[in-house]
């Protein structure tokens, strides 16, 4: 199915139903909530999707696993994407919390396939194989760093969110601690307990995640390093290597 809306086919009685959907540049979709699960899979763009929890950016061969009745938005700045819904049920072992994950050579290519299914496709035969294919290669899935976990706290939010807005590796927690009002020991215990992160891997999380709209748009490795405090282009290298495993240059857009 194309550029058709859930609610349209949701009741339809299978497990899996495979939708894709092409969005004009800077295209927005407002919060929303889907009674199934969602697997959102970007063929091309970067997207970002925020809920009252944090925001997860999703690069290219990436996809996010959207649990069902989450609240969300998704900023797609000119994106064609092929998502999976799937009734819970189907899908015991899906986190509770969304997570942004890798996409293998082999899902990628049954993703593509998958919206050209029948929308009520045989439960037997080459599409029910298909799904269940779909099913056994999403449950292996590891989750990857790519989340910007946000407090509750209305003021330790705002702060969070005008960092993210000009991330800067070397933001002193003096700096945060001050707008607050308290020491910066204070700061590490509020801000653990709000994110689950300490204040410098949180900090260093969301520079790295930060540059990956850069990339996947082609901006050099030193200008971005720049952009974002590091002292050497190779300083923002290691720290992206450690955080994600690879090279920033993997998490380029194909020409």
């Amino acid at each position: 199915m194309r550029n058709v809306h859930i609610d349209e086919v949701d009741a339809l009685d299978r497990a899996v139903l495979a939708i894709g959907t092409d969005y004009p540049p800077g295209h927005l979709l407002p919060f929303h909530e889907h009674r199934r699960a969602q697997v959102l899979y970007a063929a091309t763009g970067v997207m970002e999707l925020a809920t009252a929890e944090g925001t997860w950016t999703v690069p290219p061969d990436r996809a996010v696993l959207i649990p069902a009745g989450t609240r969300h938005q998704v900023c797609m700045p000119g994106v064609s994407t092929r998502s999976l819904y799937i009734e819970p049920a189907a899908v015991p072992w899906f986190p509770t919390r969304c997570q942004v994950v890798e996409v293998s050579a082999l899902l990628r290519e049954l993703l593509l396939t998958a919206v050209d299914m029948e929308p009520r496709y045989p439960e037997h035969g080459r599409d029910a194989t298909l799904v269940g294919l779909l099913l056994y290669e999403l449950a292996g899935l590891v989750p990857l760093p790519l989340d910007i976990p946000l407090p509750a706290d209305p003021a330790l939010r705002r702060l969070c969110d005008a960092f993210l807005r000009h991330p800067d590796v070397h933001d002193p927690p003096a700096r945060w601690a001050a707008a607050l009002g308290v020491s910066e020991r204070t700061l590490g215990r509020r801000f653990r307990g709000a994110t689950g992160l300490n204040f410098a891997t949180w900090r260093q999380r969301a520079c790295i995640v930060h540059s990956l709209q850069h990339l996947a748009a082609g901006a050099p490795v030193t200008r971005i390093a720049a952009r974002l405090g590091y002292d050497s282009p190779a300083a923002f290298t290691t720290a992206f290597r450690t955080l994600l495993g690879h090279p920033p240059s993997t998490y380029r857009t194909a020409p």
